[in-house]
């Protein structure tokens, strides 16, 4: 275990690319198009919504091509069953052309390629249609799902529209890593189409240093860091007791290891579980009981209450509404964010940017000299995915000492004023749109 440096300037304020001066500002045509968008409950929809909503203000005209919402619970309403496509209105000015997709009730590796395979052929047709219709400046697609930028590329060249991929996740690589893909030649051939397809886009960004290196080794010059963010805003340090503690019956001096997000293979929850059930009768120092909050929802969610069976420490909440997510995060005294291994190099947790807005530590299962590890340094305790021991010993250190607690939470605040405000990311974000748009290098 160990506690990142706070002096460590590249993991605190990680660098960004120089641009060239502002380009002349003129309303753009934008086409969005992805798997996820609001009110699907992930923090790829959550991040393409705001950007939406946020160019929209300025200004900008847009338009999306996606699917049905189905995520967490991996289930299509009634209504969107079958090839029917719809259009709906985002906050009632943005049109978001819904495709129809194949959702497997038990996700599986071979399922996941069909159902994103469903999505690549539905939503290529509707953005075709849409891009000669609307002749955007931009056709704006994020990854995953990999599988649909084939389109993307096809619309953006008979539109005349520039092409940018954001990568989010590095899907072949986490899908092989993780162990839900296994042929070794399916994982050459996936990684030679990745990469081939990825070279034909005129920008690519990511989310994290270490994802943007890990797309130019795969031969992608000029890629780059488009953070998500937090609303600085409206996520802030809860001064008085959450009003969850009441509604989850838990008491007011207890301390409450908080997971929040979505329950997937990928995120490793079993670990927290296996810290409540040795920690079951563990109390801090100074005699507070230790308490494990989790929220949210997904595929693995069954499993994970099925594990924590005869646990009295252990809540469970469903994922919240954006109104009451403050509150949630200012419900932990310690932000639990386990990953397992060999996973937190391919993807950032879109949730670590809120645990830091909520000024509170965070502890976090990464290896030490990967993304997650840098993120967190300065803000939190560190610990080797995987390791139940060095799990609890963390979360015990943290439990123990109110005033490294309140030090490290002050950091993670800072750290979200400084690098992950909104308005900074999404203003640099246009101006490299712009400049994308005009033909510019940026």
């Amino acid at each position: 275990m160990y506690i990142g440096n706070p002096n460590n300037e590249s993991a605190e304020r990680p660098s960004h690319a120089v641009l060239p001066p502002t380009p002349t500002f003129r309303p753009l045509k934008i086409l969005v198009h992805g798997l996820n968008f609001p009110p699907d409950l992930i923090g790829i929809a959550k991040y393409s919504g705001e950007m939406v909503s946020w160019l929209a203000a300025r200004g900008h005209q847009l338009r999306v091509v996606t699917a049905p919402p189905y995520y967490p619970a991996w289930r299509l309403a009634p209504a969107d069953r079958g090839l029917r496509y719809r259009t709906d209105r985002f906050e009632a000015a943005v049109p978001v052309r819904r495709c129809p997709i194949w959702v497997p009730t038990r996700p599986s590796g071979l399922k996941r390629l069909l159902h994103l395979a469903s999505f690549a052929l539905s939503s290529t047709p509707a953005l075709l249609v849409d891009a000669l219709r609307f002749r955007p400046d931009v056709i704006w697609t994020v990854a995953p799902a990999l599988a649909a930028v084939p389109g993307t590329l096809l619309a953006g060249r008979l539109s005349g529209a520039a092409c940018w991929l954001h990568v989010q996740d590095l899907e072949v690589d986490a899908a092989f890593r993780l162990g839900l893909l296994r042929s070794p030649r399916l994982h050459r051939g996936a990684l030679a189409v990745e990469g081939w397809l990825m070279r034909r886009f005129q920008r690519i960004s990511s989310v994290a240093p270490a994802m943007v290196a890990a797309i130019a080794a795969k031969g992608c010059p000029d890629v780059s860091l488009v953070r998500n963010w937090v609303d600085t805003g409206r996520i802030v340090p809860l001064e008085r007791p959450s009003p969850f503690r009441d509604a989850l019956g838990i008491p007011a001096d207890a301390i409450v290891g908080l997971y929040t997000g979505v329950f997937a293979a990928k995120q490793g929850m079993e670990l927290v579980i296996a810290a409540a059930r040795r920690l079951s009768d563990r109390s801090s120092a100074d005699g507070r009981p230790l308490y494990f909050v989790l929220a949210g929802d997904g595929a693995e969610k069954a499993a994970i209450v099925a594990a924590a069976a005869g646990l009295e420490r252990v809540r469970f909440l469903p994922l919240q509404p954006v109104e009451r997510l403050n509150d949630l995060l200012g419900l932990a005294d310690i932000h639990l964010l386990p990953q397992r291994a060999g996973a937190d190099d391919l993807m950032l947790p879109s949730k670590l940017t809120g645990m830091l807005a909520s000024g509170r530590p965070v502890l976090a299962a990464a290896v030490a000299d990967r993304a997650l590890a840098g993120e967190v340094a300065g803000c939190g305790l560190v610990v080797p995915p995987e390791d139940l021991d060095a799990f609890c010993a963390g979360l015990l250190t943290l439990a123990d000492d109110p005033v490294q607690r309140r030090v490290l939470g002050l950091a993670a605040r800072e750290r979200a004023l400084s690098v992950w405000r909104r308005d900074a990311i999404l203003e640099q974000f246009e101006r490299q749109l712009l400049a994308l748009a005009d033909g510019c290098p940026a």
